[in-house]
């Protein structure tokens, strides 16, 4: 892969002929060899879904680039603009196959099978320094059963905690958008108003499920 300026990215992309074939190819190549150590946190290159994954996503960033070429403004290397590209194009496409692969039916369970249920600890302003993140999201999963009716928490765990998109949980639901956004509003704040009594804000509720 030949090595080239700002300039002369933008230039050879830009219009028509041999030349723009052949940065293309680069680019390729360049987005190919790059995702293996972008995605090591979330993919490793031995899985199965890794390569057809990298190829998929080579492709649409290579289009989105051209889109928007005219957006680049210099204040990076080309090829860092097109890598972070790359990367938000492959971490998007994995949260799609990840909540492709859930089961609704399954989303109550909520944690690991080796996981117990832990009773609650007594109300106090001092809570949060005596619970831990995983007791804190175990101790939410639990006031979740007690406290939201099955459509609720099987909604509230499939956008809040698998970033479902919201058509998507409507559609397997079988319900409206709008349906949803009510159903998923009484959720939370009968989840807000059982953990204030327990000493947690609302920040920290929140602050959990994005973990």
């Amino acid at each position: 892969m030949r090595k080239r300026t700002n300039e002369e990215w933008l230039s050879q992309l830009e219009f028509v002929g041999a030349r723009r074939e052949e940065a293309l190819a680069d680019l390729i190549q360049m987005i190919m060899a790059g995702l293996p150590y972008a995605l090591s946190k979330w993919l490793p290159p031995d899985d199965p879904r890794f390569a057809p994954l990298v190829e998929e996503v080579a492709q649409e960033t290579v289009l989105r680039v051209i889109a928007k070429l005219d957006t680049f403004e210099g204040r990076s290397l080309f090829t860092t603009w097109v890598h972070t590209i790359a990367v938000r194009v492959a971490l998007t496409e994995l949260r799609r196959t990840k909540w492709q692969e859930v089961s609704l039916d399954k989303l109550l369970a909520g944690k690991e099978n080796d996981d117990e249920l832990r009773e609650m600890p007594a109300p106090g302003p001092g809570i949060e320094n005596t619970v831990g993140k995983k007791e804190l999201m175990t101790m939410l999963y639990k006031v979740m059963q007690q406290e939201l009716t099955e459509k609720q928490c099987t909604a509230l765990m499939a956008v809040a905690v698998h970033k479902m998109p919201l058509e998507e949980v409507a559609r397997r639901m079988g319900s409206e958008r709008n349906a949803l956004y009510k159903l998923l509003h009484d959720a939370r704040l009968k989840l807000k108003r059982r953990m204030e009594k327990l000493g947690l804000s609302q920040a920290e509720i929140f602050a959990t499920f994005e973990q």
